[in-house]
């Protein structure tokens, strides 16, 4: 066994403990968690000094593939953003790009404490990734298509492509499922998808009331999605409710019940549904800002019961993989929103970010809590190496409100340190970010702004 000591361990589900220490069998589990005056003997010890020590960070919805497109379109409407996206997605990224750009996003995370990282994909991608550096994770494969003729082939496609994940995933990195959204996926292929993957014993998530646009789409039938769609000969349906009323009448919500990416535009109806279904939700506060969708009712969610992770989305929308300015980000709103200073605590947002994450990923047995048994997942922060540090009290505040953006001093993920002394531990961290960032100049050449399709268009 070895034994990491600090400071201060914050096991999130129980009271801090000063001058702790976590013991890590060669399984990879914590075999301790207490004061280190207590701890077995090992002759693995290693001491972090003044840092805090805590369960690795939970992302509940990312985008890896998309990293290499940080910082473009900023400025676009969310029907303009995705459409040209994806069309740079098709146009100019290939595979051994999207490999690149998911590695670099990996260890963005793993430099700001992510452990664990929910992935959306298209291509597969992130996979490869995740294992190859390291980190835990699940990869939901997604699966698109509008169009009702088109239902099989995309189901055939979905098959072959989650059969090709299963092969390569590992203990660590699981394969799930994700229809990307009602706009996105005919109700008979959502359908579909669902329930082949119930019947693979496979995790779903979609996204669901991300924008006004989405909830245009499926009460009114009108607006871009539904333009664009119909100038394809598509045709489109007017439900005259929202998303989650939508899953709950097709039965999904009850069978399958899946994560629901970001519930910007929950009501209070949507938000009992949710409930009552046991569905977890990712909220991904500065992606919903950065975008112009607004502020997801967290508040409510949370007083409903409901399971909620914090995800930082992808850097097109968001611009950084850091949870833990994700988790200021929802403090910050739900205080603003709700002109209350109590709306949610510095804890409360911690605890999105680990056994939050963990609950709603369905992974809690194994992380997001330092509990003997459960993975040594483990992230640490240095308490005197920045000014922003100094005078720290309420570990909760000083992680949420000072320490978020700056990066993290030792990461370990099922007790192998992947981070050490805030310096990145994978040899080819450097080659990778010089060939992400050669993709970058590719694409900026590709003209994202000029591509980009106008209000109103097709």
């Amino acid at each position: 066994m070895r034994l990491l000591a600090a400071r201060w361990l914050l096991p999130v589900t129980s009271a801090p403990i000063e001058h702790g220490a976590v013991a890590i069998d060669d399984a990879g589990r914590l075999a301790y968690v207490g004061p280190r005056a207590g701890a077995p003997a090992c002759d693995d010890v290693e001491d972090l000094g003044d840092a805090v020590l805590l369960p690795g960070l939970v992302n509940a919805h990312t985008h890896l593939e998309l990293t290499a497109m940080r910082g473009l379109l900023e400025h676009a409407d969310f029907f303009a953003w995705i459409r040209t996206l994806t069309r740079a997605r098709a146009e100019v990224l290939d595979d051994a790009a999207l490999v690149d750009a998911s590695r670099l996003g990996v260890l963005e995370g793993l430099s700001a404490g992510v452990t664990t990282f929910a992935d959306t994909s298209a291509s597969g991608a992130p996979l490869e990734a995740l294992v190859e550096c390291g980190a835990r994770g699940i990869v939901y494969q997604e699966v698109f298509g509008p169009d009702a003729s088109q239902r099989e082939a995309s189901m055939a496609g979905l098959r072959a492509r989650v059969a090709a994940l299963r092969a390569r995933a590992t203990p660590l990195v699981h394969v799930g499922v994700s229809p990307h959204a009602v706009y996105s996926v005919h109700e008979d292929l959502l359908l579909d998808a669902c329930a082949w993957a119930l019947g693979e014993s496979l995790p779903i998530a979609m996204h669901v009331s991300e924008s006004a646009a989405e909830i245009d789409f499926l009460r009114e039938g009108h607006g871009p999605f539904a333009d664009f769609l119909r100038a394809r000969g598509i045709t489109v349906r007017r439900r005259a409710h929202s998303p989650v009323h939508l899953l709950a009448e097709l039965g999904i919500a009850a069978t399958a019940r899946p994560l629901l990416i970001h519930g910007v535009r929950f009501d209070d109806s949507d938000v009992a549904l949710v409930a009552h279904y046991d569905c977890p939700v990712a909220h991904c506060p500065a992606s919903n800002a950065k975008l112009g969708h607004g502020v997801a009712p967290l508040r409510a969610l949370l007083n409903a019961g409901v399971r909620v992770g914090l995800g930082t989305d992808s850097v097109a929308s968001n611009n950084r993989l850091d949870l833990l300015d994700e988790a200021r980000h929802a403090a910050l709103q739900q205080r603003a929103t709700l002109a209350r200073a109590d709306a949610l605590s510095a804890e409360e947002a911690l605890r999105l970010a680990t056994i939050g994450g963990a609950r709603a990923l369905g992974l809690a047995h194994e992380i997001g809590s330092l509990e003997v048994g459960k993975a040594a997942d483990l992230a640490a922060w240095r308490l005197d190496a920045h000014p922003r540090a100094v005078g720290a009290g309420d570990l909760p505040a000083a992680l949420v409100f000072a320490l978020a953006g700056l990066p993290a001093d030792h990461v370990t993920v099922a007790g192998r340190t992947l981070l050490r002394g805030g310096a990145l531990l994978h040899p080819d961290a450097a080659a990778i970010a010089a060939r992400v960032g050669a993709t970058a100049d590719r694409l900026r050449a590709w003209d994202l702004d000029a591509r980009a399709p106008r209000p109103g268009s097709a």
